[in-house]
């Protein structure tokens, strides 16, 4: 029953509570978990935007201080995500919303305060990321929150849901971007941040009416020590490395690779902000909306199969870019800008193909393992969702280092040679040793069967 938004004796595996009212909970819980942790992807992702109103020439960053920033945000973000996990289970989903979406308006009115004095030393704009780093932790709360709402069956797509709704945060943001970059031109970012706010209110006030707590447990310590000890934690945070870390990575970089592309092609500062502003978008939203139906498409044919062929389309499209990068040097052509869209696009359709499916892995192979238990349901039903919660957070956390690691290699790449060639092949060689851990441990072949987990041989995940 529910009572001052906590429900007791919640279980969506029972298919009589859940046709009585229950699938409406769930479902209503799910729509302001989805907007809450949009919003906080926003914000996360609010200097990939704002970098765009930054020219050298008034701010003094360079092109590797920007990647920095970046990489920043990302980091805290990423690190954020195991006690955000902890937090709901502490808290309660809906308390932890509201709270999570509150904190928020401080990055905000930080990047209104810093961006209103150029000239900072760049020390001043990394503790300014790092606060909107605040919003990456939204996601492992959310998606641990959403997990332990829904029965197994819908796992996959309400998770899809989730993320999607939520990874769109980073277009929306780009977005808006664009219209105030067209509107009011790359010296007014203080719209962008303003519209923010207004969002958070909204977002932390649904959340206070419309969101429950829950009282069954969706992660404890117990369960992150015994998911920190499981092999499979760790493999699957291999897998989300490249697909997530490739989506948040890419969605932080994307703007600043085109806006440096077209600024080589010799387009002034302001022109070349906004054609970037203009292109930027597209890529995340790609991948938001391509998340939600790999979660889908992972209930339908297995997680494992739509991984592995997101990865091998994955070398394809940093292939290209890789390529591209080459043949074109530091000199853009339309002919080049073309070929890194089409790369960019193609990455990010895939790795968001490949998040639905990673994060549909994870409560199949621990419905799957709690079946080899000697209990009783009540108790595999607990273990499968403790451990799917645990799981969630630290792979989310350590899907988030991808991003990192691709803002700091473009880095170093463009530093070191003025292009991000070397970064694009060293990308596709981790995308092929992910292919090849997909196919050998989560794609149903009888030699891949874990011998630690033999339930798993007839499971598809």
């Amino acid at each position: 029953m529910a009572q001052s938004h906590a429900i007791t004796g919640w279980d969506p595996e029972d298919r009589a509570a859940w046709e009585a009212g229950g699938e409406a909970i769930a479902r209503r819980n799910l729509v302001w978990s989805v907007v809450a942790e949009h919003v906080g992807f926003s914000v996360w992702s609010l200097w990939s935007v704002m970098v765009l109103f930054m020219p050298q020439s008034v701010y003094g960053l360079t092109t590797g201080d920007k990647f920095l920033v970046a990489a920043t945000a990302t980091l805290v973000g990423s690190a954020l995500r195991l006690p955000y996990t902890m937090a709901t289970a502490r808290f309660g989903g809906r308390n932890w919303t509201v709270f999570s979406a509150c904190v928020l308006v401080l990055p905000v009115v930080a990047t209104i305060v810093v961006l209103a004095e150029p000239g900072q030393p760049l020390w001043v704009y990394l503790v300014c990321a790092a606060l909107c780093g605040l919003g990456g932790g939204n996601f492992a709360s959310s998606m641990t929150n959403i997990n332990a709402f829904f029965p197994q069956r819908f796992k996959g797509w309400a998770l899809g849901i989730n993320a999607g709704g939520g990874n769109i945060g980073v277009p929306a943001v780009q977005l808006v971007g664009l219209v105030v970059i067209a509107v009011a031109g790359n010296r007014q970012p203080y719209w962008v941040c303003a519209f923010y706010l207004v969002a958070l209110v909204i977002a932390a006030i649904g959340a206070a009416r419309f969101m429950n707590n829950l009282d069954v447990v969706s992660v404890d310590t117990r369960a992150m020590r015994a998911a920190l000890r499981n092999r499979h934690t760790w493999l699957v945070g291999l897998l989300y490395i490249g697909t997530f870390g490739s989506f948040i990575g890419f969605s932080f970089a994307f703007g600043q690779v085109l806006q440096i592309s077209f600024a080589a092609g010799g387009q002034s500062a302001a022109h070349a902000a906004l054609h970037a502003a203009q292109i930027a978008f597209v890529g995340p939203l790609l991948g938001s909306v391509a998340r939600i139906y790999g979660g889908r498409f992972a209930d339908r044919v297995g997680g494992g199969t739509v991984t592995l062929w997101a990865f091998l389309g994955m070398i394809g499209g940093v292939g290209i870019l890789a390529v591209t990068a080459t043949l074109a040097g530091r000199h853009t052509t339309a002919a080049s800008m073309t070929m890194y869209v089409i790369g960019f696009v193609v990455l990010f359709l895939l790795s968001g193909i490949g998040n639905g499916a990673v994060y549909k892995m994870i409560p199949s192979i621990f419905e799957a393992a709690s079946r080899s238990l000697a209990a009783d349901e009540k108790t595999r039903a607990d273990y499968s969702r403790s451990m799917s919660g645990a799981v969630i957070g630290i792979t989310g956390a350590i899907g988030g280092l991808g991003g990192v690691v691709i803002n700091l290699m473009l880095r170093a790449s463009y530093l070191s040679n003025g292009t991000a060639t070397v970064a694009f092949w060293d990308f596709a060689a981790f995308y092929a040793i992910a292919a090849l851990v997909t196919l050998r441990f989560y794609v149903r072949l009888p030699s891949a069967v874990a011998a630690d987990q033999p339930v798993l041989a007839t499971t598809r995940v």
